[in-house]
């Protein structure tokens, strides 16, 4: 007899727990008590826990170049300081993120056939050239600058309405009454979909990250087909717009018209789309957040603000610094090198943390202080570097901008009044809840 539908979920519960349980890590444990070969700073729990950071100074300090050999995500270097992070970015020609060589995540890894379009989903972030450029070069446009200055006053009202329809005096959910809410009303904007969808874009980019997460689906093939349902909400506004691509204005128009991406198989319309919806979601409204706990950790810099709200644009990159919503990328050694010493051998897999190196203290002095009046601020490396630096990273600070304008006329105080809590994840820093509280 088949398992029935119970069944099957509850044993994808049981054996994710399993695996979790197997790789399981104290993340109260002193860093610096640890053997340096025993150290995995890409544990998930140390992220939930928001407790990596310590681990990362480790690093930094004694092994800058360390190799985990046995993971949950199998063996991998962890790139912690500043320099070395931008040297690998900025270097594709030696260290690729194609998908067919392991892609920009930890745990995978060249495929010996060709992919499984359920499993893998190719999108521009993982190519090199020239598949990447051609492919970026299509939605580029939407990000240029006559664009995002055109798209300046929409985000305004809408920062604006969402702000004063918020509860005074009452504790709330910032991540989802705020954050949420403006970026995904963004994204139906780029996206040009009715806005009562937003909460569908959204939903799929948490599903990207929490897609083998037991509490979230009952089975990962459960969480690949609601993927599959995007493909087939954005497959239909394909078709509409195919026919008057050459009018549109949006994303899938810009796919549409062009030349590298207007003949893409399914598989990588759906990749390309779930980059869009993660990039323009994931990586803004965590930084909206996670300025608000800044703020609060640090409430002189908030009293700094607030007696001048000329210092916002100074501040924002600061705020993506200091969160640093893209935790790390990977890449593969297409040929044996070097690093600080450290012999690098072809196909291995580095991971360059991008929050490590935002926290470097030979580059960053006092980087664990957050400075709303920090000099040469935008020195960060939250958005990257080289060919794969974020295309929307002017639309995400336009957003964090015009949001604090607008916080800075409408409160004196957004106070934080419990635990954040942080997802499960490696990739994505990310901060699920924020209870706050609002006074005028």
């Amino acid at each position: 007899m088949s398992e029935t539908r119970e069944e099957i979920a509850e044993s994808f519960r049981q054996n994710t727990r399993e695996w979790q349980q197997s790789w399981a890590i104290d993340v109260d444990v002193d860093p610096w008590d640890l053997p340096l070969e025993e150290m995995d700073p890409a544990h998930p729990e140390l992220f939930r826990a928001n407790k990596v950071l310590p681990w990362f100074e480790r690093l930094r300090a004694e092994s800058p170049v360390h190799r985990c050999a046995n993971s949950q995500f199998g063996r991998f270097w962890s790139i912690t300081r500043y320099d070395d992070v931008k040297y690998v970015d900025t270097h594709h020609d030696l260290f690729s993120s194609d998908i067919y060589n392991g892609g920009i995540r930890l745990g995978g890894k060249p495929l010996e056939g060709p992919p499984d379009p359920m499993f893998h989903l190719p999108m521009f972030i993982m190519a090199d050239p020239p598949v990447h450029e051609q492919q970026r070069k299509a939605v580029a446009p939407m990000f240029a600058p006559s664009k995002l200055g055109r798209l300046a006053e929409l985000i305004r009202r809408r920062a604006a309405r969402i702000l004063d329809e918020l509860p005074r005096d009452e504790t709330f959910n910032w991540v989802r009454r705020v954050s949420v809410e403006l970026t995904g009303q963004m994204l139906a904007t780029l996206f040009d979909v009715p806005q009562e969808d937003r909460h569908k874009l959204i939903h799929w980019s948490d599903t990207v990250e929490r897609i083998a997460d037991p509490d979230y689906f009952e089975t990962a093939e459960e969480g690949f087909r609601e993927l599959w349902t995007c493909f087939e909400y954005f497959n239909a506004i394909w078709q509409e717009r195919v026919a008057k691509a050459d009018q549109g204005e949006d994303l899938i128009s810009f796919l549409a018209r062009g030349e590298a991406t207007r003949n893409m198989s399914p598989s990588e319309f759906l990749g390309n789309v779930l980059l869009l919806i993660v990039g323009g979601n994931d990586t803004t409204r965590n930084s909206i957040t996670g300025g608000v706990l800044a703020l609060n950790q640090f409430p002189g810099e908030f009293e700094k603000l607030k007696a001048n709200p000329g210092l916002i644009p100074n501040m924002v990159p600061e705020i993506v610094r200091w969160q640093s919503p893209v935790a790390h990328m990977c890449r593969t050694a297409l040929a044996d090198t070097e690093i600080r010493g450290r012999k690098i051998r072809k196909w291995d897999k580095l991971c360059i943390w991008y929050l490590s190196g935002n926290r470097d203290e030979r580059h960053i002095p006092d980087p664990n202080q957050f400075r709303i009046e920090r000099p040469q601020v935008r020195n960060h490396l939250a958005f990257g570097f080289g060919i794969h630096r974020c295309l929307g990273n002017r639309l995400a600070e336009m957003q964090l901008g015009i949001i604090w304008e607008e916080i800075l006329k409408r409160f004196r105080e957004v106070e934080v009044v419990g635990e954040p809590k942080y997802l499960y994840s490696n990739f994505i820093r990310g901060i699920t809840e924020l209870p706050v509280r609002v006074r005028e």
